[in-house]
């Protein structure tokens, strides 16, 4: 809604850089809090940030430059645009094979700092979503009524018209999202599952709330948006682990 938030001289703190500023290190110091739980050592998990954090970033830009191809193709210098257009999904995918593959140069138990890892990144997503309401970005539809929200001076969603509040509603089931894999980690025995879990919850929600985003220049694959599409086959994924990790533990 306001995404400059203050000014110290030459420097302005936006709202967007500083929700995803306290979501990264609520995500590491959580992290390191629930490996030491599991019985890992908590010293590789900043390593491990780091690279799923900047994996991340790189796979959501590239993800964000499929979606619209057809303009890059229009205008490459739309490649140019490095601070804008990200996509979840890419930097969801490109962190945890970062992760992995530090963890396997490593010969780190990747699945168990995975689940140490995704309720983390759950409370991370949960900041910045609320960063993207402060900046105005991944808005919702248009909503006439008590719980819609109107911003008057955004760079990004229609001014003066109400919406859906998707980015705070998103925000809220990340959050809840974060406590229930939190309290699911605690019963864990099964290396991985966390992760699954993580994927199919996740995919679930970002399924049912993409009806309610009003950002439509986003893309689309047929009748679903292009995270719509993906949703379908990393829910199919997470269950595919959760049966494959069924398997494994029987067969142990």
């Amino acid at each position: 809604m306001h995404n400059e938030l203050f000014t110290i001289g030459p420097i302005t703190i936006y709202g967007y850089g500083l929700m995803i500023a306290i979501g990264i290190l609520a995500a590491y110091f959580n992290t390191e809090r629930l490996a030491k739980k599991a019985g890992q050592s908590p010293e590789p998990v900043f390593n491990i940030l780091i690279i799923g954090v900047g994996s991340g970033i790189i796979g959501a830009k590239l993800m964000y430059y499929i979606t619209v191809l057809d303009e890059i193709i229009a205008n490459p210098r739309t490649l140019l645009n490095l601070t804008e257009g990200f996509v979840v999904y890419g930097g969801i995918i490109a962190g945890i094979l970062g992760a992995w593959a530090y963890c396997h140069f490593k010969k780190l138990p990747f699945l168990n700092y995975l689940d140490a890892a995704v309720p983390s990144v759950a409370l991370a997503q949960g900041f910045g979503r609320i960063g993207c309401f402060l900046a105005g970005c991944c808005y919702g539809m248009e909503m006439d009524g008590p719980f819609s929200i109107t911003f008057p001076h955004s760079a990004y969603a229609p001014n003066n018209v109400p919406l859906f509040p998707s980015q705070l509603v998103s925000s809220a089931f990340d959050f809840i999202h974060f406590f229930v894999l939190c309290a699911l980690f605690k019963r864990n025995k099964t290396p991985g599952k966390i992760g699954a879990f993580y994927l199919i919850f996740y995919s679930i929600g970002r399924f049912i709330i993409e009806f309610f985003r009003g950002d439509l220049e986003r893309g689309s694959v047929g009748v679903l948006s292009t995270s719509q599409f993906i949703s379908i086959f990393v829910a199919i994924a997470g269950i595919a682990m959760v049966v494959l990790l069924g398997r494994k533990k029987k067969a142990n």
